[in-house]
């Protein structure tokens, strides 16, 4: 049978953007707290923006060179390009429908507000005049476009004031001028005189730039913005130092092609025209909006909103036992694996595991890789710290990581001065495999420590991204953790690993291997059962092998809060396939994949997603949880997702996503409990109340002669 028809797939881009109409929903909610809402709809904006700098750049690349290939869907660049512009400006009304008719009147029932100059009083008028004066005039620079001074560059997602001119006495003489707006400058103005009263900085500017033009007249202000490619391309073959490469790329990136301009309402047809035409843009990259431009200011706006904690979520506690605190984590670990869970684990045990191998005499070796680590790493100290103690330390740092280059460069040069040695990844591949080997000598010889993730060594994303962690010091593990690095790090390719499975090429080959299994119990009548919980799934090739799973009979759950280029509901192809999409407070991001395996269940947890990088173009890592608390844990945590029925939405065979229909279902936000269960786990741990059955999620797995009695307990954050 041929699972590859076209019609049996969605256009990667176009699911994405789906995936952002869901966000956008969270905006709309009435449940969610106010502030939240409004927080989500800036999530929106630099979700949306991201994606034009980087996948609308791609297609617009293979445009330009004629590539006609169609995808799985059967979609060429063109028409992508074409059906995404359908759907972002869309989705663009949608966002400011949002802003302007329902959380902008909403703020003001709270005494939040957003004003305009016309709004403000005499004092309020007279600051923003001294501010505008003391502060902001002297770092504005009018550029001006005529023969002589050529339309000046404008970067990358600033913020500009587009002017019309005329010197004074000569109407018919009307020039073009635009002045950026310093970055350097909070955008969100707090105003004297009552509390969260607030203006946006281009307005104070568009209110006062005349002073700029001595002898003119300002005709018409109106903001806009464009965001460029910033694909990053580093022809790796090509260069001996990768290092250098990336530099030289971040500083070349700005400068990319336009993908998307946006103007304000106001901007009359004549400045449209000659800006677009001046960017080197067609109409449909234009963007009319009505409203302030660039709608990430909104994280800034609820920083600033004072005495409204009752609009946002409430603060919890993540678990941090007392354990953690009081034994060695190397005790911890060699008693028994510990699986963890954050945010609702608190993520400083990994943290500590790496302070704690810097300073242990016994530690000879400390090997991670970095993807993405927080501006302040606590683990880039530790790991500095660890080097100049006379460990050998080796760190790769994936300079290519999207975004993130500029700060890897840093942190590899950093790790360098003090002494660890770094390298900056392989060349055509991302290593975003999550990985820390701890190597200690012991009375009984080597011992191996490991940490294995789903989710980056951040302390800061940690706190709102939801991710799951392995400590363990499995030896088989542990040797495959040994030639990982020496694959990574010199001339290694080993023959075969014991229990771990690395791409590209073994992780695909793997998930293929564990389909063909439960496809093969299905074709005999017995239950087969896969579960799946991944960011994204867009490879077509494993999504053929999950339509033959269906086909033969397998049941498959799968929680995928991103793209999905699978469609459900194809009678004879994926009857037997439901997919669930969870979007909330925090941001779904472990990777989970379960096999039934004939009644003796396994589970595996990965840093990858089904997704062709992850599988062909990327070093990622996939591990088993082999002991049966912790592989009844994860089965645990995975159940309590599949059944939520307030934040998941369910792919339909139309391909758009449903909420859940909750009549006679019992009422479950997953990371709402989650998070209590955490509480209880906290309190529990110092005496206040008696652990209920489930709160033993949060509690160390621990091998019988050293499990703790509940009163012995103590917890904290992630």
């Amino acid at each position: 049978m041929n699972y590859y028809k076209e019609s049996y797939y969605t256009n990667r881009e176009l699911s994405w953007l789906d995936f952002n109409y869901r966000v956008l929903d969270e905006a709309r909610d009435k449940d969610n707290p106010l502030l939240e809402r409004v927080r989500f709809l800036g999530i929106t904006q630099s979700n949306l923006d991201e994606f034009f700098t980087v996948r609308v750049a791609s297609l617009r690349k293979l445009m330009s060179v004629n590539y006609t290939k169609p995808d799985p869907a059967g979609l060429t660049a063109a028409d992508q390009v074409s059906a995404i512009s359908d759907k972002a400006h869309e989705m663009v009304k949608r966002q400011y429908n949002t802003l302007n008719r329902s959380l902008l009147p909403l703020l003001e029932q709270h005494a939040i507000h957003l004003l305009s100059m016309a709004d403000l009083n005499a004092e309020q008028h007279t600051f923003v005049k001294n501010y505008f004066d003391d502060e902001l005039y002297p770092a504005l620079t009018p550029m001006a476009d005529d023969s002589s001074r050529p339309f000046p560059f404008i970067g990358n997602n600033t913020l500009n004031i587009a002017l019309r001119i005329y010197k004074n006495g000569d109407k018919k003489d009307r020039k073009f001028a635009t002045v950026q707006v310093p970055d350097v400058f909070p955008r969100v103005v707090v105003l004297p005189g009552a509390p969260n009263q607030f203006i946006l900085i281009e307005e104070i500017i568009k209110a006062f730039v005349g002073s700029l033009f001595i002898n003119y007249t300002v005709k018409e202000t109106s903001c806009y913005r464009v965001m460029r490619d910033l694909d990053l391309d580093v022809a790796e073959e090509d260069t001996s130092d990768l290092l250098k490469e990336v530099q030289k790329q971040l500083k070349m990136r700005e400068r990319g092609k336009v993908m998307r301009l946006e103007v304000e309402k106001s901007m009359s047809k004549h400045q449209r025209t000659r800006l677009a035409k001046s960017l080197g843009i067609n109409e449909s990259a234009l963007y009319i909006i009505n409203g302030p431009l660039n709608l990430t200011f909104l994280s800034k706006l609820v920083k600033a909103v004072q005495g409204h904690e009752d609009l946002n979520y409430p603060k919890y506690h993540a678990y941090y036992p007392a354990k953690y605190r009081e034994r060695s984590i190397f005790d911890l670990i060699k008693d028994h694996d510990i699986l963890m869970q954050y945010p609702y684990d608190d993520f400083k045990p990994v943290v500590d595991f790496v302070h704690e191998a810097a300073e242990d005499n016994d530690v000879l070796a400390i090997k991670m890789t970095l993807y993405r680590v927080s501006a302040d790493s606590p683990i880039i100290k530790y790991l500095g710290q660890a080097a100049q103690n006379g460990k050998q330390v080796t760190v790769l740092v994936e300079v290519k990581a999207r975004f993130d280059e500029e700060n890897n460069v840093h942190w590899a040069k950093k790790l360098e001065e003090m002494g660890c040695h770094v390298i900056y990844g392989l060349i055509g591949l991302k290593t975003h495999c999550k990985l820390a080997l701890v190597v200690r000598r012991e009375n009984e010889g080597i011992k191996r420590y490991m940490h294995m993730g789903t989710g980056n060594y951040n302390d800061v994303t940690a706190h709102f991204y939801t991710d799951m962690g392995l400590f363990t010091a499995d030896t088989d593990m542990g040797i495959d953790a040994s030639n990982i690095f020496n694959m990574l790090s010199g001339y290694s390719e080993p023959p075969y690993f014991h229990k771990l499975h690395i791409s590209p090429d073994g992780i695909r080959d793997f998930i293929n291997e564990k389909l063909d299994d439960e496809i093969a119990i299905a074709k005999t009548g017995r239950p087969a059962v896969v579960k799946m919980k991944m960011n994204s799934l867009s490879d077509p090739q494993i999504i053929s092998k999950l339509y033959e799973a269906s086909h033969a009979g397998v049941k498959i759950q799968l929680i995928i809060r991103g793209i999905c280029c699978l469609r459900t509901g194809i009678k004879g192809v994926s009857d037997n396939i439901e997919v669930h999409s969870i979007i909330g407070r925090l941001l779904e991001h472990s990777r989970i994949y379960y096999f039934s395996n004939d009644g003796e269940p396994q589970i595996y947890l990965s840093s990858a997603d089904m997704m062709t990088r992850n599988l062909n173009r990327r070093v990622e890592l996939l591990f088993p949880l082999l002991q049966p608390e912790i592989s009844h844990r994860a089965m645990t945590i995975f159940a309590t997702m599949w059944a939520d029925t307030v934040k998941t939405r369910i792919l339909q065979p139309d391909n758009t996503y449903g909420r859940v229909d909750g009549r006679g279902l019992e009422v479950l936000d997953s990371q709402a409990e989650f998070i209590r269960e955490a509480e209880q786990a906290v309190k529990a741990d110092h005496g206040e109340t008696t652990p209920t059955s489930n709160a033993h999620q949060f509690i160390p797995m621990m091998s019988p002669k050293n499990e703790p009695d509940a009163s012995d307990l103590d917890r904290e954050d992630d």
